[in-house]
Order: C-alpha cells, then structure tokens, then sequence
C-alpha cells in the first residue's frame, strides 16, 4: 500500500475523476463504509448521499451511533427505515449462502430508490480485499458470499465505485486514523447484520434475542478490558444458535435457546484465533445473558475455534 497521504489524496482523486455526477453509499456505520464515505466525500462533497439502512437487522444503539458518526464526520446523508421489507424478504430463509444473496439484494433495491429519488448514477462500496477473496470467482472458490459482492443484481443501473478494493481491515484502519473517521476503533460488523447471527430463520424474535445477547457480551468484554482483566479481542459478539436444550429454572423443566460467545483475535480478519477470554468474564456473561432473558435462553457456550478451519462468522 502507499503512504497514507498519497493513498487518500489517489483515492480522492482518482473518484473526482471517475464519478462526474451524484454518488450514493451504504454508510452501516463500520469502518468500512465510513472510511469511503469520508473518501467520497472530500472528492464529490454534497454530489454524495450517505444512506443509512435501518434493517431492524442492526446492535443495539446502533441507529442513534451511527448518526453521530455520520454528523461528525460531515457526510451528506439519510437514515431509511426499511426493516419491514426485510424481514418479509427473509421469511422462510435458512441457508446462509441464500440469506445474504436476499439480504444484498434488497440492500441494492433500497439503494436504487433513494438514488432515483438523489439522481444519483453511481454507487460506491466500501468493499476490501477480504470481501471479494472469500466470495470467491472462477478462479477461487466461495467461502461465504459477502452482500457488497455476491448480492449486486445484474440490473444494477449504477456504476460501482469501489476504493478500498485492494486494502485490508488493518490497512483500512489505518487510514480512518488519518482521516479522523471515529468509527477506525469500531470492530467489524457483517454487512448482512445481525441476520447472519441468527442461524436459522431469522425472525423479529430472534433478531431481537440476539440483539440482546450481543450488548450483554459487547458490555461484559468492555468493563473487563476496563478493569484490566483481559485485551481487547478483534472482534466479539454472540450467535443464536437455531437448536433448543433442557435447562431448569427454579425446579421447573425449561426448553430454551441457546447462545454462543464468538471473540477472536486478528490483524486483517483472514486468519483468527480464540480468545483466551478469563473464566470469570465467561462466567459474567453467561449468567447475565441467562439471567435478563431467562423466558428466552437457558443455555451458554463459547466457541473456541480459530480460522481457519472455521469463519469468524458463523454463517
């Protein structure tokens, strides 16, 4: 990669020459997507539109957060409400592969109705070299598709922008800090949300369930980095598992969900480790996570495989 100032002042450059009109960009509020939208929009200025989905798929807060960040940063931009639309849409779907294709897809018909309404004629992603490797191509086979890459309709109507392409998340990091993009710390997010976090159907239940359980694990992990109790991993979250188990609550018989713990280390998110998370933190979690939903989840695990052979991600 090249130096960072001759990397943004390429980038902004090479996008002042390559889009002559209006752009429009998925901004989730990662550092992805905020970074090119920062890029985009020292090239263009108001010629872009930020817009912000809300897929009723997203972390707790996560609405009023990204907002901020997106004020902060000076973006031109718009929040969508559309998570009606996309939980119609998933309804019934259970394989992974076919969950993110829908989730694209419908990202992309969002898109198209807010660039109808901005005129704009080009889209810019915030795609990076993880994204299109493990999506795969004729030469490479597919780990998992990725929305920014598998979900693009051949009935696009825009012209993609891509200026991240060929960086890494360390990379792309790195250059949030020079840019002062607030979200450079933020850990990644899957473009498809908490969606892929729901293995199974996902439901506004279980959305909600995992919802839940991702901000008691997010909050847990802070206080005990806080404390001096453990680093920081790369990324951390909980799954909801699409199985059902035998717990006891008081002396009466539950069947309840069940919730894994996902916390990695990485440097670019193509390789990871487990973290070696302290007992007590583990413990901490669990019980809150059994305890505050305790009508919904009787039972913890924590997932201790690195990648490969596994995906940070479940699904």
């Amino acid at each position: 990669m090249l130096g960072l100032e001759d990397f943004i002042e390429e980038a902004v450059e090479g996008m002042r020459e390559r889009i002559p009109g209006k752009a429009i960009i998925a901004c989730s509020g990662g550092v992805d997507s905020m970074v090119a939208a920062a890029l985009a929009s020292k090239a263009i200025g108001d010629r872009l539109l930020a817009v912000y989905v809300d897929t009723g798929l997203m972390r707790k807060g996560e609405t009023e957060e990204v907002r901020g960040m997106l004020e902060d940063t000076g973006v031109n931009f718009r929040i969508a409400d559309a998570a009606g639309e996309f939980f119609e849409a998933l309804a019934g779907v259970t394989d992974p592969e076919q969950k993110r294709k829908v989730i694209g897809e419908r990202f992309i018909r969002v898109f198209e109705r807010e660039a109808r309404a901005f005129g704009a004629e080009y889209l810019v992603q915030g795609t990076i070299a993880p994204d299109w490797i493990e999506s795969g191509d004729g030469a490479r086979a597919t780990i998992k598709s990725h929305h920014n890459v598998g979900g693009l309709p051949k009935d696009l109507g825009m012209t993609v922008v891509e200026p991240l392409r060929d960086l890494y998340k360390d990379e792309v990091r790195d250059v949030a800090r020079a840019l002062g993009v607030k979200a450079s710390e933020r850990q990644p997010f899957p473009g498809p949300a908490l969606a892929v976090r729901c293995l199974g159907e996902v439901t506004r239940e279980n959305a909600e369930v995992v919802r839940e359980a991702c901000f008691i694990v997010e909050d847990e992990i802070a206080k005990a980095v806080s404390a001096g109790k453990m680093e920081a991993p790369w990324q951390y979250f909980a799954v909801l598992l699409p199985t059902r188990s035998v717990g006891v609550q008081g002396d009466r018989r539950a069947y309840g969900k069940t919730i894994a713990i996902r916390a990695v280390s990485s440097v670019d998110g193509m390789t990871a480790t487990f973290s070696r998370i302290p007992l007590e933190v583990l413990d901490a979690m669990a019980t809150r996570i059994t305890n505050e939903m305790k009508s919904q989840v009787n039972r913890v695990v924590y997932d201790i495989t690195n990648k490969p052979p596994s995906t940070i991600e479940w699904e």
